[in-house]
């Protein structure tokens, strides 16, 4: 456990969590499943409260449209991305494991590929400007990537590098052999999600030009993700894949942080063109 004399963490389930959250039958529901109906809870409840107001283009009708697709499609791409980008050759030879979504084996990148075709469908339904759409999601995202290092953390996996110095914020993990490491779970839970979320919340609760809030989500993930990986144990299966130090998440945020920052001087230099809410009072109920 964090925190606790470092000669010997039981750190293999410190606190006793059975990663089964609860059972309806014979249905498990596990803790990393879990973890992500809380956060879509919490989704909806902001994107409800949101919906309609002036400088947001969505209603509350299309608003939860948005949200239901676009976690449709982050399992998805999540799931596809991990499989394309960091494992291949595994779901290959085992390809039940595709579906061991309870084990973890999620990648972001792919994720945010896949809520983005399902904004696009959304969008094209609802004749609504894309760039409206993903301005109106971004900043509940972080929610549900914080959800996901709550599991991975659960889980034990995705752990850290072996630590140096400072042993007080390390831990021993199941699959990390029998040397302390940092918990990056926990600090990608509280960098990707808890901080990303203030910054994306509060710069969005005032009207921004279109475009800025989807930006400003891609440039803050990139950079915040190309930092924390510093502090992560690359895949086992890929190790350093370019210059001798960067992981494959770094290579993948690279393109975030250079098209984030791209669009959002872009849009904040041009001349402001707000979001106008679309449809009327009755379609927000």
């Amino acid at each position: 456990m964090l925190g606790l004399p470092y000669d010997r963490l039981v750190y293999p389930n410190p606190l006793n969590i059975d990663p089964v959250a609860f059972s309806v039958g014979p249905l498990q529901v596990h803790w990393y499943a879990f973890a992500y109906l809380v956060a879509f809870a919490l989704y909806l409840l902001l994107a409800i409260q949101r919906a309609g107001k002036p400088g947001f283009a969505l209603t509350r009708k299309q608003a939860v449209e948005a949200l239901i697709h676009g976690e449709l499609g982050a399992y998805l791409g999540g799931r596809i991305g991990y499989i394309l980008f960091y494992n291949l050759p595994l779901y290959l030879a085992h390809p039940l494991q595709i579906f061991a979504v309870w084990d973890g084996g999620m990648s972001f990148h792919g994720g945010l590929i896949g809520v983005i075709l399902a904004l696009a469908w959304v969008a094209r339904q609802e004749r609504l400007p894309l760039i409206g759409v993903t301005d109106f999601v971004a900043p509940l995202i972080p929610l549900g990537l914080a959800a996901g290092r709550v599991g991975n953390f659960i889980n034990g996996n995705l752990f850290g590098r072996v630590c140096h110095g400072d042993l007080t914020w390390c831990a021993y993990f199941p699959h990390g052999g029998d040397v302390l490491r940092y918990p990056s779970e926990l600090f990608e839970g509280i960098g990707e999600g808890l901080v990303l979320f203030a910054i994306l919340w509060t710069f969005s609760r005032r009207p921004r030009p279109a475009g800025a809030v989807s930006a400003l989500f891609l440039l803050a993930y990139g950079l915040i993700r190309f930092i924390l990986e510093f502090w992560r144990q690359p895949d086992p299966q890929l190790g350093f894949v370019a210059f001798g130090w960067m992981t494959m998440g770094q290579v993948l945020s690279v393109p975030m942080i250079v098209a984030g920052g791209f669009m959002l001087y872009e849009t904040l230099r041009a001349p402001a063109r707000h979001h106008e809410p679309v449809g009327n009072a009755s379609e927000q109920g």
